[in-house]
């Protein structure tokens, strides 16, 4: 260790990561089982926040994967090129999913755009209302048109 003093016989600390403050005999050991537990707790703590938040994200990732196969299922397009509308603050399960009618780009024809909710049941989710967008149109409420389902109740298309 260079720019460090030896270490003292019996395993004591490098002189400049002394305590300043004397401790009494047996003190040193009770303030390093302290720092282990604390440095334990917080270790675990970390890693139960890790392990959840790749769980979760798993979950999430598993979920989007059932509203694309629904999409496809509901509308009988094998599309692939479809835009997802998910809430980022986690607060619902609610997706929206949108895809053209007919083929083409993503948004170049009138897309059709489904509320997905609720639990996955063989690998999709349940559709629960939605309606039709122009070609060229993000997915704003002033676009929408022919609404179906709950969201005409919640009042997602304009009138």
């Amino acid at each position: 260790m260079s720019g460090l003093a030896p270490s003292a016989p019996g395993g004591a600390h490098p002189r400049p990561l002394r305590s300043r403050v004397p401790l009494a005999p047996g003190a040193e050991r009770r303030v390093r089982l302290v720092e282990g537990v604390v440095l334990l707790a917080l270790g675990i703590l970390l890693l139960t926040a890790t392990v959840n938040d790749v769980v979760r994200q798993t979950n999430v990732n598993h979920r989007l994967d059932a509203d694309l196969r629904t999409w496809r299922a509901y509308t009988g397009h094998d599309y692939h090129n479809l835009s997802i509308g998910q809430d980022t603050r986690g607060l619902s399960t609610r997706e929206v999913v949108c895809g053209n009618t007919s083929p083409g780009g993503l948004k170049e024809r009138v897309q059709l755009c489904l509320q997905i909710i609720g639990p996955q049941r063989a690998g999709r989710r349940s559709v629960s209302g939605g309606w039709y967008l122009p070609p060229k149109d993000e997915d704003l409420a002033r676009y929408r048109y022919a609404c179906f389902g709950p969201a005409v109740a919640e009042e997602r298309c304009p009138r």
